[in-house]
C-alpha cells in the first residue's frame, strides 16, 4: 500500500500506548494466544490466534473505552457519558463506566440482539433503544450529549480509544516475538490503527493486514481517494465491522501504518466462524472471524508466523445458528433440496429411505400437498440435509434423480 502522508493529528504514539497499558493493568485481561494447527498447515507457516473474544465483555472494546473515560476531567465525569452501539462498544463503555463510577447512557438500535442489550444493562448502563441502525442511534446519542452535557464516547474516532486498542499490539509482540504478519478486522479502524502505532514503532518489518467484509468495505475506496469516503448502505452479517465511513483519526493512522486492506465474502466469514468453533473450540462473532476468513481465502498471501486477531465473541445465538448453517452449506456439508413426488401413501417414507441409503442426515422436512402449482397427484417436499462435503452432495442428487424424483431446486 502507498502510505498516505496526510497529517494524522491528533497524534498517537508508542508512549501513549505504553501509558494506556499501565492504566489497564488489573482492568483488561492479557488475552491468550493459541496456535492453530489447521491454519498453520493451510498457510504453510505457524498461525496463532489472539483471543480478544475472551476479553472482559467479550471483545477488545473495553480497552479503548476505559482509557477514554479514565482520561476525562472530574467535571466531565460528573456530567456522565453517552455512547451508541449495537453491542461490543456498548458493553465496553458500560463496564468501564461502572468501574470508574461514571453514569453511562447507551443508545442501541431497536434491532440489537437481546443478549447484548441485557449484558449492557447488567454492566450498569442505562440503555435507550432508538432507530433501526447504529447511525440513527449515534445521532440520538449526539443530541443527548448536546442537551445534557454528557461526554460522547465514540467507538473509534478518538485518540484515547485508539491508544487503548493499541495495547493489543504490545501483547502480540511479547507473546509472539517472531511474528511477521498481523491480520486484524477493520470497521471504523480504531483497532487496526492502534495495533499499527504500537507494532510499527517497535517492529517496522511486521506486515499489518486489515480485513473488511466485502459488502461494508469503506477503507479501500477511502484510501484510494486519500480521504474518508462514506458507503451508502454497508451490508454484512459481521455487525462489528459494518461501518459506513472510516473515522478521521484512525483513517490517517491506518493509511500510515497498515500495509494492506483486504476484503472477504459472507461465505468466507461463515466458514471461518465454523472453523473457529470446530477446530479451535472458540466462539467468535463474524467480525472476529474476519482475519481467519482472509487466511482461508488466500492462504499463500501471508508470510508467517501469522497472528490473527479474534476481536470479539459476542455473537447472537439466532445469528450463530444461521451462520453455522450457512458455513456448513459453503463447505458442502448442508444441502437444501426441493423436489416433487407422486402423492400417495408411503411416498414420503420411500423418499426418506432413498436418503438413508445415500447416507444423508435429514434435518428438516417440509411437505406441501395443496398448491396451485401442483398437479392433482403431486406433492412438493423441501428437505434440509446434513452431508459430508461437495462430492457427497452430488451423490445425493444423483441418488434422488436415479430413484425417479424431479429435483426442482
Amino acid at each position: 500500500m502507498n502510505h498516505l502522508k496526510a497529517d494524522p493529528l491528533p497524534r498517537v504514539t508508542l508512549d501513549d500506548v505504553r501509558g494506556a497499558r499501565k492504566m489497564l493493568a488489573g482492568v483488561a485481561r492479557e488475552t491468550a494466544m493459541e496456535g492453530s494447527r489447521h491454519l498453520s498447515q493451510l498457510v504453510g507457516a505457524p498461525v496463532h490466534l489472539k483471543c480478544e473474544n475472551l476479553q472482559r465483555t467479550g471483545s477488545f472494546k473495553l480497552r479503548g473505552a476505559y482509557v477514554r473515560i479514565a482520561g476525562l476531567l472530574p467535571e466531565e465525569r460528573a456530567a456522565g457519558v453517552v455512547a451508541a452501539s449495537a453491542g461490543n462498544h456498548a458493553q465496553g463503555v458500560a463496564l468501564a463506566s461502572s468501574l470508574l463510577g461514571v453514569r453511562a447512557t447507551v443508545f442501541m438500535p431497536n434491532g440489537a440482539p437481546l443478549p447484548k442489550i441485557s449484558a449492557t444493562r447488567e454492566y450498569g448502563a442505562e440503555v435507550r433503544l432508538h432507530g433501526q441502525v447504529v447511525d440513527e442511534s449515534l445521532a440520538a446519542a449526539e443530541e443527548y450529549a448536546r442537551e445534557t452535557g454528557a461526554v460522547l464516547i465514540h467507538p473509534f474516532d478518538h485518540p484515547d480509544i485508539i491508544t487503548g486498542q493499541g495495547t493489543v499490539g504490545l501483547e502480540i509482540l511479547e507473546q509472539c516475538p517472531e511474528v511477521r504478519t498481523i491480520v486484524v478486522g477493520v470497521g471504523g479502524g480504531g483497532l487496526a490503527a492502534g495495533i499499527g502505532v504500537a507494532v510499527k514503532a517497535l517492529r517496522p518489518d511486521v506486515r499489518i493486514v486489515g480485513v473488511q467484509a466485502e459488502g461494508a468495505a469503506a477503507y479501500p475506496p477511502s484510501l484510494a481517494a486519500g480521504r474518508p469516503v462514506a458507503l451508502p448502505n454497508p451490508v454484512t452479517m459481521a455487525d462489528g465491522i459494518r461501518v459506513g465511513r472510516p473515522g478521521d483519526v484512525p483513517f490517517a493512522l491506518v493509511g500510515e501504518y497498515v500495509d494492506e486492506v483486504r476484503t472477504v465474502t459472507e461465505d468466507e466469514l461463515a466458514t471461518a466462524l465454523l472453523l473457529c468453533l470446530e477446530r479451535a473450540k472458540l466462539v467468535v462473532e463474524p467480525a472476529g472471524a474476519s482475519p481467519v476468513a482472509a487466511l482461508l481465502g488466500n492462504p499463500g498471501a501471508f508470510e508467517g508466523p501469522v497472528v490473527a486477531v479474534l476481536s470479539g465473541g459476542n455473537v447472537d445465538p439466532v445469528l450463530l445458528q444461521r451462520v453455522l448453517r450457512h458455513g456448513m452449506a459453503a463447505q458442502g456439508r448442508y444441502l437444501a433440496v426441493r423436489l416433487r413426488l407422486t402423492d400417495r401413501p408411503g411416498a414420503l417414507a420411500t423418499l426418506l429411505g432413498v436418503l438413508s441409503v445415500a447416507d444423508a442426515n435429514v434435518l428438516d422436512v417440509g411437505h406441501v400437498r395443496t398448491d396451485p402449482r401442483l398437479g392433482l397427484t403431486e406433492a412438493e417436499v423441501d428437505l434440509h440435509l446434513e452431508t459430508k462435503g461437495p462430492a457427497h452432495c452430488a451423490e445425493v442428487g444423483r441418488a434422488l434423480r436415479e430413484a425417479g424424483y424431479t429435483v426442482i431446486d
